[in-house]
């Protein structure tokens, strides 16, 4: 027997503002088409001024509290993958931990960037198969609106705000690939590419910053990257191509996506795909789709899924598990 660290619940949460490609043609040299073309975004959601990235965490924690039917104190810990914290400290999961009324446990930030809750998936899954916590709440949350520069059409029509959340529980298992829960983790980084992709600004340069990418260099490494990642998860785990039921890759460009699934050999019909709707959510991507991969009817009890990501570091990694 083993442990596995299965997910028993979900929850997603989007601002209520849309921003359709069509608002940025006023002030940018841009327009429907070309945002569409190059990157499969339709429209994406912008937080509301005093809006903040725990609000969105808070409200997408309640749903998957919901969906697996408990309450906050069930709960040993919270992780949040966020790269857009509300403060410099504390930590943005404290304060969801408070507005969830947990008064046990602990909470923590990751920061991976985009690839943040992969690396967040994995530390909580450390954790359950390691006997430190039993229930674990991990939630990825942006408000990227925050750091974008307006007047770079390059980077301000990929991004948007949201928040997706899983809640991990440990259950036994065979120690073998039919089981439910985490099956394998494939993580890496380089900060030699550090500087394709990164906020010009911060607390020890004393500025807040704007994004900044050097996207056809992005997009170089991404594709390669993540279906290596992808790969050698699948390896771990001992999953073949045909047993994989969904990949819910990062949702940063349809083009990286379709790109990654056909160098793993896979069609875009095992791929859940989310980018159109809500833009590049950097870490609350993967949880985000995941979650409206359920809704839609797409993810179901027992199917194999992947989940792979790359961001700013460059950090990338790959989880495989069985829902």
């Amino acid at each position: 027997m083993s442990t596995r660290a299965v997910v028993i619940g979900h929850g997603h949460h989007l601002p209520d503002r849309v921003v359709a490609n069509s608002e940025f043609e006023a002030s940018l040299n841009t327009s429907d088409e070309w945002i569409r073309t190059r990157s499969g975004i339709e429209r994406r959601h912008f937080a509301a001024e005093g809006e903040t990235t725990s609000n969105l965490a808070t409200k997408a924690a309640e749903k998957a509290l919901a969906n697996a039917g408990l309450e906050a104190n069930d709960l040993d810990a919270i992780i949040l993958a966020t790269s857009t914290a509300d403060l410099t400290f504390p930590a943005a999961a404290t304060m969801v931990q408070s507005a969830l009324g947990m008064t046990r446990g602990y909470a923590f930030d990751v920061q991976a960037v985009c690839a943040g809750f992969v690396f967040a998936l994995s530390t909580a899954n450390a954790m359950i198969v390691s006997g430190q916590a039993k229930r674990i709440m991990v939630i990825g949350a942006e408000t990227f609106s925050r750091i974008m520069d307006w007047t770079d059409r390059g980077t301000c029509v990929l991004f948007g705000d949201g928040a997706g959340a899983l809640i991990l529980e440990a259950q036994a298992g065979t120690g073998d690939k039919s089981d439910r829960g985490i099956l394998s983790v494939d993580l890496h980084s380089d900060g030699e590419h550090r500087d394709i992709l990164y906020v010009d600004g911060g607390v020890s340069t004393q500025s807040t910053g704007h994004l900044r990418m050097e996207g056809k260099e992005v997009f170089r490494h991404a594709i390669e990257k993540l279906a290596q990642t992808a790969t050698d998860a699948m390896e771990k785990a001992g999953i073949s191509n045909d047993e994989v039921d969904w990949i819910v890759p990062h949702q940063a460009n349809i083009r990286i996506i379709q790109g990654t699934a056909r160098k793993l050999g896979l069609s875009m019909d095992h791929v859940v795909v989310t980018v159109q709707d809500h833009g590049n959510t950097s870490a609350a991507s993967i949880p985000l789709a995941l979650s409206v991969g359920v809704e839609r009817g797409q993810i179901s009890k027992g199917d194999v899924v992947v989940t792979e990501a790359i961001g700013g570091g460059l950090a990338w990694g790959a989880v495989v598990l069985r829902w």
